[in-house]
């Protein structure tokens, strides 16, 4: 082989090695945007949740009694 025609081969190989790297980065990035875009909406559902709790039952510090030894 000619030293040009090896080189298009170590190039072509290079090639697909990254084609192949590219589309395993692409797939994990898709499936990380799923998961991101699921977190955002369990959030936004807790926060929801969290909003239509009735408000607590412990009193604010300036309206709570000192404990008894003070």
């Amino acid at each position: 082989m000619t030293d040009t025609h090896t080189r298009i081969m170590e190039l072509e190989t290079k090639i697909a090695y990254q084609d192949s790297t590219i589309e395993q980065l692409n797939e994990t990035v898709v499936e990380l945007s799923a998961k991101v875009h699921k977190q955002a909406e369990q959030i936004r559902l807790l926060a929801e949740r969290l909003k239509s709790l009735p408000n607590s039952s412990v009193a604010d510090l300036s309206e709570e009694t000192p404990p008894p030894h003070y």
